[in-house]
């Protein structure tokens, strides 16, 4: 592991020489190996997405924070670590890496912190599953998730499922639009919905080839416009769920973690496990199909840029 003289980095030789070479590189999240299914399902998912990075063109850089540095590029024993020690493992958002870096301890990247990593080591795609947003009551709670601050301010472009359906989509995309940042539609007009690949909301641009989205992301760039972009790319018809049906069980447990007063970090990772307990295990393999997805079409536009 190479530090690109910051002591807080750590970057994988084979990354940086793909960096170097000028090769295409796609940054992933590890709070889906911790945080987003059981072991060893999670593992398997993680090294798949890597493997289909490969297919496509592209070097695959999971991101985690591994002993008090910003790992870019984790090797096959770290994601099985992750994948083990599972919940054990914080999920570190921009607020907890002063402190997990400086204790020397681990941490599992959301979108915002995998983003940070990824500027940090000259990385300019990023493919997960879907960001967070604002959730439903913000009016009140005032819960927004830090994943759209970090894409008004960071310049990697984001390849989604759109954001997850258990939030506010509407508030989210005009908190996107206050802050400037673009959101796209791979070959639809429609916002996906994580689940399902429509959510009745439009998002501000289709494009259809991953050509036409790397030169706007290149173009973002060189005008020294700030920030990043959402390229939202809708679930494969053949996985995507009934919209009626996952609506009913995303209410259904929202409304069980309102009565149980969970809040914060936990409250994405705890509605995703009921949603999944109530849907017998169909929203996780929907989950992991769309993730698949997204990172082909992030290996593809890395490629294109």
């Amino acid at each position: 592991m190479k530090n690109m003289l910051n002591p807080c980095l750590s970057v994988s030789a084979g990354v940086q020489q793909a960096l170097e070479d000028g090769r295409p590189v796609v940054a992933l999240e590890s709070t889906i190996i911790s945080h987003g299914m059981p072991y060893p399902q999670n593992v398997e998912t993680a090294m798949n997405v890597e493997k289909i990075i490969r297919e496509n063109g592209a070097v695959p850089a999971t991101v985690a924070i591994l002993g008090g540095k910003l790992t870019v590029g984790c090797s096959p024993e770290q994601i099985e670590y992750l994948g083990k020690k599972g919940l054990a493992v914080t999920k570190a958002s921009r607020r907890d890496l002063p402190v997990l870096l400086s204790r020397g301890e681990d941490g599992a990247t959301t979108v915002t912190t995998t983003m940070i990593g990824a500027a940090m080591a000259g990385i300019r795609v990023f493919a997960t599953g879907g960001i967070g947003g604002v959730h439903r009551g913000a009016e009140t709670t005032m819960d927004i998730s830090a994943d759209l601050e970090e894409l008004a301010e960071t310049p990697v472009l984001v390849v989604c499922a759109g954001a997850k359906s258990i939030l506010d989509l509407g508030l989210t995309l005009e908190y996107l639009e206050t802050r400037g940042v673009p959101v796209i539609g791979y070959q639809t007009e429609e916002l996906p919905a994580f689940y399902t690949r429509t959510s009745g909301f439009r998002v501000d641009y289709r494009l259809d080839t991953p050509e036409e989205i790397a030169d706007a992301f290149r173009t973002k760039l060189a005008c020294g416009l700030r920030g990043g972009m959402l390229v939202t790319n809708p679930i494969p018809e053949e996985y995507s769920m009934d919209p009626e049906y996952i609506r009913k069980n995303i209410d259904e447990a929202v409304a069980e973690c309102e009565r149980l007063g969970i809040r914060g970090k936990r409250t994405t990772p705890y509605l995703l496990d009921k949603i999944q307990k109530l849907t017998g295990g169909d929203s996780l393999k929907a989950n992991i199909q769309l993730v698949y997805n997204n990172a082909r079409l992030g290996a593809r536009i890395a490629a294109a840029l």
